[in-house]
């Protein structure tokens, strides 16, 4: 059964209580017979093992992007170009 936290809205007092899932929530604090209020409160998670980064999701065939499969440009030098090569005489 979950444990759930509750406090009152009049005095203040907080309190943890195991109530089934099928349990109506408590309304009315027991010490001053105030509102009660659930409160909500951080879990723990702790991711382990592979697979929780982007490139742990998939294979290296599919880690492809649409970017990463363009094929490269060719280089571009600042020199000029070489002269072309003049037809070999017979």
């Amino acid at each position: 059964m979950p444990t759930y936290s509750y406090r009152c809205r009049s005095c203040g007092d907080e309190f943890d209580i195991q109530q089934s899932f099928s349990d109506d929530p408590l309304t009315m604090c027991e010490a001053c017979g105030g509102e009660l209020r659930k409160l909500f409160n951080s879990v723990g998670v702790v991711f382990k093992g592979s697979g929780f980064y982007r490139n742990d999701a998939r294979g290296t065939s599919s880690s492809l992007t649409a970017k990463d499969s363009k094929p490269a440009a060719a280089p571009k030098s600042d020199a000029p170009a070489p002269a072309a090569a003049a037809p070999a005489a017979s």
